[in-house]
């Protein structure tokens, strides 16, 4: 119901007073408050487009906006806007739509465009690595860099996996040269994959630091998107230095292939003996997967596969032998089509880090951020040797009381930053300046998007109007139920009056049959029962006949309801005496029915419920806007309704 609601509100939302121009004339005062023409002009050219199904004339529209205003004028009057349910649920709304205006739109189109143009292409590479902490000591990040920076001298003159086995702090290296392989967007933090995407064939990157460390990257070749390939695989484990086991893993790997040549079904076969217990179950079958997503020697065997159905000979992983059969391969679908899943993955990947930042470095320009730096070095020197949390650091630093930092005309001191460290005291960094940095900007940023959130009505007419349409829709859904909908449903006495006094509107093209079919199990149960309906009241018959004749056994069922020809078996039997012939059930062979054929009206309204509800409720709607009309003076400026335009 709300939702139609919601849906309706097309019609009549958005009241937009407050933030029109001294141009925009009054066009009606409902209540004595004015109501805009850019509002009603708003609302009735949105909903005459040339795709509009329902267009309404301007006369029309006129009524139905009046209707809307009362109703929510009499919701506020009745307090509706005041309760908790109210405003928790407007404000759950709001959370959802502000989340669109509170980053940079324009960085998180240019990600998602970047990622796709670089999903065009698989670059292999290669790194050295010298690790470093982000919460290490300046001297060890200065020591790290300094190594980097000598290795990166080196490899003017040197081989790349050379230097890369002897001083790659990556531990692999030592064996692979650095080698990585070929990767894909999203494959590695997004600092190493924008290194590795600008960086040629043939070259090597300068020194970049990433959560890690410092890198080298070397680019070995770059190659057209593979696509995806879809397979499934039957594996067998290996052992290091277990060469007995390794030995009969081979022989396994090699009989199980001989079966897949020979017909065997692969799926069967895969559920059986691979060890592989994620996939096995599911015949062997593993998920979709692009560039970078497996380890070399199965990548390349995957992607060697060219017809589906296609299966590969054993080969050898890090992990054991497997054998694989090529199921489906696609290509790399167009950007609409990938658009979701890109989003979905910017989202969780450090890219989103930038439009935040982006976002927030825009607001610290619009707002002319300012930051004493002064009061922040005190800041630095309390940390020094001390925890965030400790209770020297907490005295000490509620004892400041400096302007720290501004922004639209808003003033901060020391005391608000030291309220925020001591709720929010928990870090891993150890270094004191980075420590109140990182919680200096969460607290900045925190206050920014506060207070951007409370400007988007003033800064975005769009997100106005959808606010106003939740506002009102709410206040709309819940007055209408308590004085329409939900009355009528309860309002017994008043659904009988209305039938009396409409019963000629109600009437059937064809009889029914109002009453009880009753099954019996047995001829002892249907003597009995013929027997208590006969004195039982109609309102009671289900009750006696249940309670009086089944206990652990069900020996009578009772089905009451209004039946036409067709509907069931038993009353089409016995009433409408139908030439079909009726066969009962083995359970329950004994039957009869009891109550009234009604020719072609209903005998109360509970015989049309439905019907009568639903009218009951539109003549609730038109009594109720008869009173809002008489309650609330409405007075509508004719001159500026002709001044109206229409799209």
């Amino acid at each position: 119901m709300k939702s139609t609601v919601f849906a309706l509100l097309a019609f009549f939302s958005l009241s937009m007073g407050l933030f029109a121009q001294t141009s925009d004339p009054v066009l009606m005062i409902i209540n004595g408050k004015p109501v805009l023409k850019s509002e009603f002009e708003y609302i009735y050219n949105k909903n005459n487009t040339n795709n509009s199904l329902d267009k309404k004339t301007l006369e029309e529209y006129v009524d139905l906006f009046i209707n809307f205003k009362l109703k929510v004028e009499e919701a506020k009057s009745q307090g509706i806007d005041t309760t908790k349910s109210f405003i928790n649920e407007l404000s759950g709304y709001r959370s959802q739509l502000t989340k669109p205006y509170l980053t940079d739109s324009k960085v998180d189109d240019a990600l998602l465009r970047e990622a796709y143009d670089r999903s065009k292409e698989d670059v292999e590479v290669s790194h050295i690595l010298i690790r470093v902490s982000q919460n290490a000591t300046p001297a060890d990040t200065l020591k790290a860099f300094a190594d980097i920076n000598k290795i990166w001298k080196r490899l003017q003159k040197e081989d790349f996996a050379k230097v890369a086995k002897e001083v790659s702090q990556d531990q692999s290296a030592e064996k692979n040269g650095g080698y990585i392989g070929w990767i894909s967007p999203f494959r590695t933090v997004y600092p190493f994959e924008t290194v590795a995407y600008n960086t040629p064939v043939g070259s090597f990157s300068k020194p970049f630091r990433t959560s890690f460390g410092y890198h080298i990257v070397k680019v070995n070749a770059r190659r057209k998107s593979l696509g995806e390939v879809l397979v499934a695989h039957i594996m067998i484990f290996t052992t290091k230095g277990d060469e007995a086991k390794n030995k009969k893993a081979k022989e396994t790997i090699d009989s199980l292939y001989q079966r897949v040549l020979a017909g065997d079904d692969f799926g069967t076969l895969a559920k059986k003996y691979s060890q592989d217990k994620g996939s096995s179950v599911k015949n062997g079958e593993l998920p979709w997967f692009g560039a970078g997503r497996m380890v070399p020697e199965f990548e390349v065997a995957a992607f060697a596969l060219k017809a589906k159905g296609d299966v590969s000979k054993p080969i050898q992983s890090a992990y054991g032998w497997h054998i694989i059969k090529l199921i489906d391969k696609k290509g790399l679908g167009t950007f609409n089509e990938l658009k979701a899943d890109l989003e979905r993955k910017v989202k969780h990947d450090d890219r989103a880090n930038l439009e935040q930042l982006s976002f927030l470095n825009k607001l610290k320009v619009e707002y002319n951020y300012r930051q004493v730096e002064p009061s922040v070095i005190e800041f630095y020197k309390l940390a020094t040797n001390r925890k965030l949390s400790d209770s020297t650091f907490i005295a000490d630093a509620s004892k400041l009381d400096k302007p720290l930092f501004s922004f639209a005309g808003r003033n901060y001191s020391q005391a608000d930053f030291a309220k925020y460290l001591k709720k929010n005291n928990n870090t891993d960094k150890v270094i004191p300046s980075e420590v109140i940095n990182e919680k200096l900007n969460a607290f900045v940023n925190a206050e920014l998007l506060a207070y951007e959130d409370t400007q988007l009505e003033n800064k975005y007419e769009d997100f106005r109007y959808l606010m106003q349409e939740y506002h009102d829709g709410i206040l709309l859904f819940e007055v209408s139920n308590k004085e329409v909908w939900d009355k009528a449903s309860k309002d017994t006495e008043g659904l009988a009056k209305y039938f009396n006094e409409h019963r000629a509107d109600y009437t059937w093209e064809k009889p029914h049959f109002k009453g009880h079919v009753i099954l019996c199990k047995d001829k002892a149960t249907f003597n009995a029962a013929k027997a208590i309906v006969k004195k039982a009241e109609v309102d009671s018959i289900d009750k006696y006949l249940r309670t009086r004749l089944n206990d652990s056994i069900q020996y009578v069922k009772v089905e009451k309801g209004l039946y036409v020809q067709g509907e069931n078996k038993v009353v089409d039997n016995q009433i409408f005496k139908t030439k079909d012939l009726y066969v009962p059930s083995k359970d329950y062979p004994y039957y009869f029915v009891v109550g009234k054929l009604l020719k072609n009206k209903p005998e109360d309204y509970t015989d049309v419920r439905g019907l009568v509800t639903a009218d009951y409720q539109e003549f609730l709607e038109k009594e109720w806007i008869k009173e809002l009309r008489a309650k609330y003076p409405v007075k509508v400026d004719q001159n500026v309704l002709k001044t109206v335009k229409k799209n």
